[in-house]
């Protein structure tokens, strides 16, 4: 037996969860989350350093304290939920087959489905390290789980390959736990975590950032003993005599994260290229209608505050979907593709499909000064803004206006990025 539901959302953290707050408070009551962990609140759980809500709440919250602030909402609106429960299998008709203990196997049809599943860490198979395989080599975050959660401290003695922010906070971290934290690799030439993070969990313990380095050879038989590094070129390629030895008995990696969109892939979701992410509009409907995306199964943000931001936009837009009997959100007078130009990464939404204000995120693909950021059709500028200093580790944003938006003619415009490359 299938059963009907207005909405079903795939994934309870903070995406999922506030993409949920904000269809109800649009009008739509029959909704389901389904999560696959036996909490709501997702990776924020085992985050329970500060930093969090400064833009959404105006003050500084735990992972922990994030995460209850939509929690209770969703407990005082009475929004079912299902946890430890796994979706197996999606269909781009919105038929979703999930399992339980207690249901069992079950199928669901959606009118409409919001995608906030997250993202994984990548694994060291994906990073191609020689050496043998020890135990002591982890994922950043599998380390946080570890302190954090179980209570359990992962080595004494401490190399990380990577300067992402879970790497960083996880530096401090083991350093407060009584490790010795000996560096931080990374192998771009500037750090892959916001500036608040490398100043607060290295510069203030005095944790050495090494960057243009990576490890080269990873050493021990039954437990890692320690590491070979080495700098490397401007092509990612380690230069020959710069090799140095680092005695530890742990490894983590922070070398990055891919949003999961196995369930994407299996209802035929066209996935952009750079962020891994399905490709949305303004709306954050994906190239099948009906299917939203947001949070890090979109694209990796740096603040959770975006997240929420945006599964708001997702939530609005599925409800406006559903109460209009399947026709997308917005009016589609306009199909505008975004190209990204010089100078930056990606942009999210890649196209717009309506006349109303859209934001437009977006990461460079270096360190620049004094650049200006434009959205050009053809020569002529629809929109730009101004930045002192922009990172690829900070992601900023861009508004279109409904008029800017009027004022486009063809169905391409150029994203572009002037400026002095640091």
């Amino acid at each position: 037996m299938v059963k009907s539901t207005d909405l079903v959302i795939i994934g309870g953290g903070p995406a999922g969860m506030s993409a949920a707050i904000s269809a109800y408070n649009n009008g739509i009551r029959d909704i389901l989350i389904l999560e696959r962990a036996e909490t709501l609140g997702g990776i924020l759980q085992q985050c329970i350093h500060n930093g969090f809500g400064i833009h959404k709440f105006n003050e500084e919250l735990t992972g922990p304290e994030y995460s209850w602030r939509y929690e209770k909402q969703i407990l005082e609106l009475k929004i079912p939920y299902k946890l430890n429960t796994m979706v197996t299998e999606f269909t781009r008709d919105k038929i979703i087959t999930a399992v339980n203990e207690q249901d069992g196997i079950f199928k669901i049809k959606a009118k409409a489905v919001i995608l906030a599943t997250g993202c994984r860490e990548r694994p060291r198979g994906a990073l191609n390290i020689p050496g043998t395989r020890p135990s002591g080599i982890f994922t950043a975050g599998t380390a946080q789980k570890y302190i954090n959660i179980k209570g359990y401290m992962p080595g004494k003695s401490v190399v990380i390959l990577g300067s992402g922010d879970i790497g960083l906070i996880m530096a401090r971290r083991m350093t407060l736990e009584g490790a010795e934290v000996k560096a931080v690799c990374e192998i771009m030439p500037y750090p892959g975590g916001r500036a608040r993070n490398v100043e607060q969990c290295l510069n203030d313990f005095n944790i050495p950032l090494k960057l243009s380095h990576t490890v080269v050879e990873i050493h021990g038989k039954h437990r890692l003993t320690g590491v070979t590094i080495a700098k490397v070129d401007e092509n990612k390629k380690p230069v020959p005599g710069t090799e140095e030895y680092i005695s530890c008995d742990t490894l983590l990696l922070s070398v990055g994260l891919i949003p999961e969109n196995e369930l994407a892939k299996s209802a035929g979701i066209e996935l952009d290229s750079v962020t891994g992410g399905a490709v949305v509009d303004q709306n954050r409907q994906t190239s099948v209608k009906g299917i939203f995306a947001c949070g890090n199964a979109l694209h990796v943000h740096d603040l959770v505050d975006y997240v929420s931001e945006e599964a708001e936009i997702a939530g609005k837009s599925a409800a406006d979907y559903i109460k209009n009997n399947g026709m997308s959100p917005g009016s589609f007078a306009r199909n505008i593709i975004i190209k990204t130009g010089g100078g930056i990464r990606y942009t999210v939404p890649r196209k717009i499909t309506s006349i109303t204000d859209a934001k437009i995120y977006f990461r460079t693909s270096g360190i620049y000064r004094n650049a200006k950021i434009s959205i050009k059709e053809g020569e002529r500028v629809v929109a730009s803004i101004k930045k002192k200093r922009v990172v690829p580790a900070e992601m900023e944003m861009i508004k279109l206006t409904g008029d800017n938006i009027r004022e486009i003619k063809g169905g391409i415009v150029t994203f572009e990025l002037e400026g002095l490359h640091d």
